[in-house]
């Protein structure tokens, strides 16, 4: 698939370039893909919640009315969770929610990912994507320039790039990652995707 390359002012370079077929021109996995979802997805829970059960409320522990002869239920502990300020049945517990998955299937919901983006033609490349200093004005007027101020948009660049980190921070809508650390989830999130020309080689590099 060639696409043309642009400038952050909208314009064109004259220049195009070639995306790796393997990469993104493959028929895309949806299971595969739902799977590497599933796992991001998990991976972001801290699984702490808990609730107090009979064990951790504190309450006397004496048994609060006799066995037998009150025509109610036997009754042992005040801390029992059919009381009110008694203990939480079956309450969550801390749990660790994450799960493995094999490379190759991360790597395949990758690359489906991908070829969703170029299959519906929303993939940008940019020529270059730097600032001298933070600055979110500036971000923002590349939105426009590109036309995707009203968009879910994801930057992809080949390396860190602070400046340009902090400049689309406070963006809801933008997101910027390096290519080496791009994940499903954040693929499929974005409508469009946004890639400087360098970032391509580091995703081959990366993917291969």
């Amino acid at each position: 698939m060639e696409l043309k390359v642009v400038t952050i002012n909208g314009s064109e370079t004259g220049k195009t370039v070639e995306l790796p077929k393997d990469i993104f021109g493959m028929a895309p996995n949806d299971h595969a893909i739902y799977l590497d979802v599933k796992q991001y997805l998990a991976h972001q829970r801290q699984g702490t919640h808990k609730t107090k059960d009979k064990a951790d409320v504190h309450y006397s522990t004496r048994k609060i009315k006799r066995q037998k002869g009150t025509g109610g239920a036997r009754a042992g502990s005040i801390k029992s969770g059919v009381f009110v300020g008694g203990g939480r049945i079956h309450g969550p517990r801390p749990k660790d929610y994450t799960f493995k998955l094999n490379k190759k299937l991360k790597k395949l919901a990758r690359v489906s990912a991908l070829s969703y983006k170029a299959s519906t033609n929303n993939i940008i490349v940019l020529d270059s994507l730097t600032f001298d200093k933070p600055n979110t004005k500036t971000f923002i007027s590349v939105l426009n320039n590109l036309k995707l101020n009203d968009q879910r948009v994801l930057f992809v660049t080949p390396e860190l790039n602070k400046n340009v980190y902090l400049s689309g921070r406070n963006l809801p809508k933008a997101h910027t990652m390096q290519a080496s650390e791009i994940n499903t989830y954040q693929i499929l999130k974005a409508k469009t995707l946004v890639l400087v020309n360098d970032s391509i080689e580091v995703i081959k590099q990366t993917l291969n």
